[in-house]
């Protein structure tokens, strides 16, 4: 096991990870920006060390800055969690060179499943099933040509995104050209890179994504499956496990094939396989994430896996601990993202100092955050304030739970809002109950629609 873990990261993912650390009796070490100075990280972490001004760029996508404070640490792997450096092929080519583990896959995975047209051609030589599209990047000519063959609408794509940005739908011939230039442009802003390509949409899908943890020694699980279909502008709102009303025995074979095609390019540690899930039952490979999830509580609620400490020991070189029948998912778990945004304006970042937080609590119920009362929420960072999450035996008392858990949380203070009472409203409306909704419905309700 290492002995030393630096924390290439904040928030919340960075709290988990110094808490799994500390369990697995391995020192941690924080790295913060200058308003995260009296962070919740910093004051967990055996050590701690300033790495820049507010900026990302100049602090937590810095990576000059966090290798020399791995070296001034002492630090033999680094954690990098979600978002910033988590999935930069350059970044962990970089630590390689350095003599540091990087937490994670290899370089060389990251790099193939990191770019959305080689995931696609890698997963479907694994056998996975593809939506209709293109497996490489087109001119707009050729892409257009393709866009009529598989029929509108589509979804234009940057090969080089994540985070549900560089994405625009397009429903009809007419648009295309020029929104497709425009997801280019988009693409080359966001990514550095404007290769984009095309699928056919599914207006009516569901999102459904399954775990797999791997080892360095060819063994493979899969930890069940999240529906992630509660989404605004492709980014998660809701997560939930077990997905619910899925035909008999799609679970099971979306779970095979994410092993498959983890084992088909030598994947090591935990990943995340993103299926669309149709009405009629069919799924569709969409992409890979090389990370640990913002959603991966759900996953631990049921299953009583510790991913962060499996990421820490399979990264040390461990084989897994588990096979395929020693995983069994209990009961039902549902995560609500709470962001410091205000639903009322368009979701605007609502950032400020926090002056009341009050958390739920009673049985089974869990609140990842790193936020205490007293903090000032900075504005240049992700919204996410907390991961409330609640475990039940069945799905209608989860949601039961999760309302009343909502119902309990307070964060309050000058210019802060948050998204607490859309997400009960969310939760509260008879196609989520029914677990009739689809990615529509989020859209749907704030147009007014529902």
């Amino acid at each position: 096991m290492f002995k030393k873990v630096l924390i290439a990261n904040r928030g919340e993912i960075a709290v988990r990870v110094a808490r799994a650390c500390r369990e697995l009796d391995v020192r941690s070490v924080a790295v913060y920006s200058t308003p995260d100075r009296d962070s919740a990280v910093v004051r967990l972490a055996d050590e701690a060390i300033r790495i820049g001004p507010a900026a990302p760029a100049k602090s937590y996508l810095n990576a000059a800055a966090v290798l020399e404070a791995a070296a001034q640490s002492g630090a033999d792997a680094i954690h990098p969690g979600y978002g910033f450096l988590s999935e930069s092929p350059d970044f962990a080519d970089a630590c390689l060179a350095q003599g540091i583990t990087l937490i994670g896959p290899p370089a060389s995975v990251m790099a193939r499943l990191g770019d959305k047209t080689s995931a696609r051609a890698l997963m479907r030589g694994a056998g996975l099933p593809l939506l209709p599209g293109s497996v490489e990047a087109l001119d707009p000519h050729a892409a257009e040509d393709l866009a009529r063959r598989i029929g509108f609408p589509v979804i234009v794509k940057a090969a080089a995104g994540g985070g549900g940005r560089g994405m625009t739908v397009v429903d009809d011939a007419d648009r295309f050209a020029d929104e497709y230039r425009r997801t280019q442009s988009t693409a080359q802003m966001l990514f550095g890179d404007g290769r984009v390509y095309v699928e056919k949409y599914l207006p009516k899908a569901r999102h459904v994504e399954v775990q797999v943890l791997c080892d360095g020694h060819g063994n493979a699980v899969h930890l069940g499956e999240r529906d992630c279909t509660v989404q605004r502008r492709h980014q998660k709102l809701v997560e939930e496990t077990p997905a619910p009303a899925l035909p008999e025995g799609l679970a099971e074979r979306m779970g095979r094939s994410a092993v498959e095609g983890a084992l088909a390019v030598g994947y090591t540690g935990v990943g995340t396989f993103e299926f669309l899930l149709a009405p009629d039952g069919s799924f569709y490979f969409m992409e890979v994430n090389c990370r640990i999830q913002v959603e991966h509580p759900v996953t631990e609620m049921v299953t009583g896996v510790d991913l962060v400490q499996q990421q820490l020991k399979v990264a040390a070189g461990n084989e897994l601990e588990l096979s395929q029948a020693d995983i069994g998912l209990r009961g039902v778990a549902i995560e609500c993202r709470i962001n410091a945004e205000d639903p009322a304006a368009g979701f605007v970042p609502a950032p400020g100092p926090v002056e009341r937080l009050v958390v739920p609590g009673g049985p089974f119920v869990r609140v990842d955050t790193h936020v205490r009362q007293g903090d000032v929420i900075p504005p240049h960072y992700d919204s996410l304030l907390a991961k409330l999450v609640v475990w039940a035996p069945r799905r209608e008392e989860a949601i039961a739970r999760m309302l009343r858990a909502l119902d309990e949380f307070e964060v309050s203070g000058p210019g802060i809002k948050t998204t607490r009472t859309f997400l009960a409203e969310v939760l509260s409306h008879p196609r989520f109950r029914t677990a009739e909704h689809s990615t529509s419905l989020v859209d749907d309700l704030l147009s007014g629609k529902l």
